[in-house]
């Protein structure tokens, strides 16, 4: 019985939320094939994509067939899509899985490709706040987040490292765990734009994830941020 609670103990604390700080703008678009209408895409996978849907006379219906174009900063991709669900303002999307789409779609995501694309928040002066122990904060729309915060003291305190549906993250005194996005929410508050994030951490470390996660920080150019910080972080993942 006592090892019974224990294992639904566990179970419940491998489920965590976590409130971080969301970017107000988005450069990763999906416009539809003979439409003058063009969606924000908050979340891509190799799977599928979510679209905030901000034109609400649109009627759009589960399993409906939907083609277009998805722009990046000046690099595009045909995507052959249906569907999945809707809500009053996202779209879910999923790619229809064939190899021309999948080849593509996988070409598209690539850590080369999605490198190009980050932009270091911190530096950025964008009309936002950031919160004051977030030291670094280096992002690429829809795919990829990465937080690092420092202790008054000047000390690392913190990393999260959001890669798809991939997190990691290292605490100072409880080490590192990685675990897989479970859903998220948009928190709307009058100082600052947040989301909040709920994830179900591994019971053990993931060495998939470990390694993604290292490649993904190694691939960054050290002018966005300290090279210290970069090879710290490096440490942690090894």
């Amino acid at each position: 019985m006592e090892r019974r609670f224990n294992l639904i103990k566990s179970e419940a604390l491998a489920e965590q939320k976590r409130v971080l700080p969301r970017f107000p703008f988005c450069y990763l678009t999906f416009k539809p094939d003979k439409s003058d209408r063009v969606y924000e895409v908050r979340d891509i996978s190799f799977t599928g994509m979510q679209l905030l849907k901000r034109d609400l006379s649109v009627d759009y219906q589960d399993e409906q067939p939907i083609k277009g174009i998805i722009h990046w900063q000046g690099h595009e991709m045909k995507v052959d899509a249906k569907i999945k669900w809707t809500t009053k303002s996202r779209l879910g999307v999923e790619f229809i899985k064939r190899q021309e789409n999948a080849e593509s779609i996988k070409k598209f995501l690539t850590i080369s490709e999605i490198v190009k694309k980050i932009k270091p928040v911190h530096q950025l002066k964008v009309g936002m706040d950031i919160p004051a122990k977030l030291k670094y904060w280096l992002r690429s729309d829809g795919p990829v987040d990465i937080y690092v915060w420092q202790h008054s003291d000047g000390e690392w305190a913190e990393f999260q490292i959001l890669m798809f549906d991939t997190f990691i993250e290292w605490k100072d005194g409880i080490g590192i765990k990685t675990g897989k996005l479970m859903s998220k929410r948009n928190i709307d508050t009058p100082l600052l734009t947040e989301d909040e994030w709920v994830f179900h951490f591994d019971s053990e470390l993931d060495d998939f994830k470990m390694t993604r996660g290292k490649q993904l920080i190694e691939a960054l150019d050290s002018s966005l941020w300290n090279e210290g910080v970069q090879q710290f972080i490096l440490r942690k993942l090894k």
